[in-house]
């Protein structure tokens, strides 16, 4: 991990600092970093119980698309899972099945992404500061969506 404020930016009493993260799958096959603002010891990861959340393991920043870098063409290397609302990507590795984090460019105006810090090479969880949010509770549909998703009759996702 490594923390950088780039010497182009504002001085630091004028605007917090940022950290610069490497970041990727399991295997290797995607890679990307990514830039906060704050930096991670700062950063309020959220901790959220929705289904998807809670099933896929994330633990979400959220970086605007600018502030992320993909290398090799790893966004196009993704594989993407949508459900409920159909309007964002769950991305994932098609080679180890890595669940990377989420892609809101359909659905919020600055595309912005929500990556997961479990995909940040040498952190430690248990060091960050984390934001519980009762998305089963508060996320629409508010309900657990867990294994609904899939329409057993038909043979495809809902």
């Amino acid at each position: 991990m490594s923390t950088t404020t780039a010497a182009s930016e504002k001085p630091q009493e004028e605007k917090k600092g940022s950290g610069t993260y490497e970041a990727g799958c399991h295997c290797g096959y995607i890679k990307f970093s990514v830039t906060l603002s704050p930096p991670l010891p700062e950063y309020k990861v959220l901790n959220c119980n929705c289904s998807a959340c809670a099933h896929l393991g994330y633990l979400l920043v959220y970086p605007k698309a600018t502030e992320v870098v993909w290398h090799n063409n790893g966004r196009e290397r993704c594989v993407n899972y949508r459900f409920n609302t159909k309007e964002k990507d769950q991305m994932f590795c098609p080679k180890c099945g890595a669940s990377l984090g989420i892609d809101f460019r359909d659905c919020i105006k600055e595309h912005t992404y929500g990556i997961s810090a479990r995909t940040f090479y040498g952190i430690d969880l248990d060091e960050l500061n984390y934001k519980k949010l009762d998305g089963k509770n508060v996320v629409k549909p508010a309900e657990d969506l867990s294994g609904h998703v899939w329409d057993e009759e038909k043979q495809e996702l809902k």
